[in-house]
């Protein structure tokens, strides 16, 4: 089986792990945290970084540390991972939900502003699959109405928006660093801003909300989102490499493209928009309705040629959790159920060989040209 993302650790990493060992410094205490953090802010052009467990500890962190809380309301995408929607929930906000663009499947931007209402706190935007939502829609609507940004770049390491790092945006942003991403630290993730009291106040919620007075007293909630130095060191060796990463992926995304392109009825990533060409997180396929069944069908047919593959994203209003609670309640998005219901991805992680891509592409066109 080719699995669907295998990643690259072939910089530092053994070097910086050795040192955390030799030196013992394996904790959330040792050097290399404060290193990765910094040198992380400065690549995305951030002032602080807040270096945190995983993608959706960093959203926690980062919807908290905002002031999300009862009530609020927060327009974020239909269609997206369940972290952001839930992140929302637990602070006892609401996620007010927009429909995707059919063609970069990112949020419609030009459906958030008919979704502003009184509750109204902040938008929440999720870069999907590779390309940027257009932000510039986003912080303009943004300030016409005083609210805030949280940007989730999880899957957008080293992407730009019209020549500016994506994860620059919100208010608050975050990332994750999960073994799929273009940059792993095995497990973990970062929670970056330019504001000193939204930063330190992300440093707390992180770790327990000790006081600085007395360390076992605490005031609030926080939770134990602490990074180790080991994910640190890893982190800072691929950060490293991340230029490099980047080119692999926009090259494998090119003879995707150039393999699959003749394939009728084939919805493949987007090359491009006019503010951002695609960074290829994942390779993702959506056949049309004239190949019959679902992506669960068509992914157990990959599987029997030895092609690992991943659904989409089910959409938030379908999760049985969230209508469960009464959330979304006769709540329909089109674009987000077309896509979620027909999509998949295929491997192009970054330790996939030229040899494994031309049998991908193989398996793939020979399957679907049948």
């Amino acid at each position: 089986m080719i699995p669907v993302n295998t990643p690259s650790l072939t910089g530092n990493e053994k070097k910086y792990l050795a040192e955390c060992i030799d030196t013992e410094w394996i904790s959330s205490e040792g050097p290399f945290i404060k290193k990765f953090e910094d040198a992380f802010a400065s690549y995305v052009g951030r002032q602080q970084g807040i270096a945190v467990a995983n993608g959706s500890a960093a959203l926690d962190v980062a919807v908290k540390a905002v002031g999300i809380g009862p009530g609020d309301e927060v327009i974020m995408p239909a269609f997206t991972i369940i972290s952001p929607a839930a992140s929302i929930v637990r602070e006892g906000g609401i996620p007010v939900l927009v429909d995707s663009d059919p063609v970069t499947w990112n949020m419609d931007v030009n459906r958030i502003e008919e979704k502003i209402t009184p509750k109204t706190k902040a938008i929440l935007v999720v870069h999907i699959y590779g390309l940027p939502v257009d932000m510039d829609p986003v912080l303009d609507i943004a300030k016409r109405h005083n609210l805030l940004v949280i940007e989730d770049a999880a899957e957008m390491h080293g992407q730009e928006y019209k020549g500016r790092k994506c994860g620059s945006f919100g208010d608050v942003s975050i990332f994750s660093f999960y073994p799929n991403k273009h940059i792993t630290t095995g497990e973990g993730g970062m929670v970056v801003a330019d504001d000193p009291e939204i930063a330190e106040r992300c440093r707390s919620l992180r770790n327990l909300c000790f006081m600085k007075e007395r360390r076992f007293v605490h005031e609030e909630l926080g939770w134990n989102y602490r990074m180790t130095n080991l994910q640190a060191a890893l982190g800072l060796a691929q950060l490293e490499q991340i230029d490099r990463f980047i080119d692999k992926k926009r090259a494998m995304g090119a003879t995707y493209h150039a393999a699959f392109s003749s394939l009728p009825d084939m919805q493949l990533p987007l090359v491009e928009t006019s503010y951002a060409k695609n960074i290829y997180w994942v390779f993702a396929m959506i056949p049309g309705d004239s190949y019959e069944g679902n992506a669960i069908k068509w992914m157990a047919k990959l599987g029997e040629e030895g092609i690992g593959s991943r659904p989409f994203f089910y959409p938030m209003h379908q999760q049985p959790v969230f209508l469960n609670q009464g959330l979304f309640k006769n709540e329909s998005y089109p674009v987000a159920e077309h896509i979620a219901e027909a999509g998949f991805y295929i491997p192009s992680g970054l330790g996939l060989s030229e040899k494994d891509m031309d049998i991908v592409i193989d398996k793939v066109t020979k399957l679907f040209s049948r």
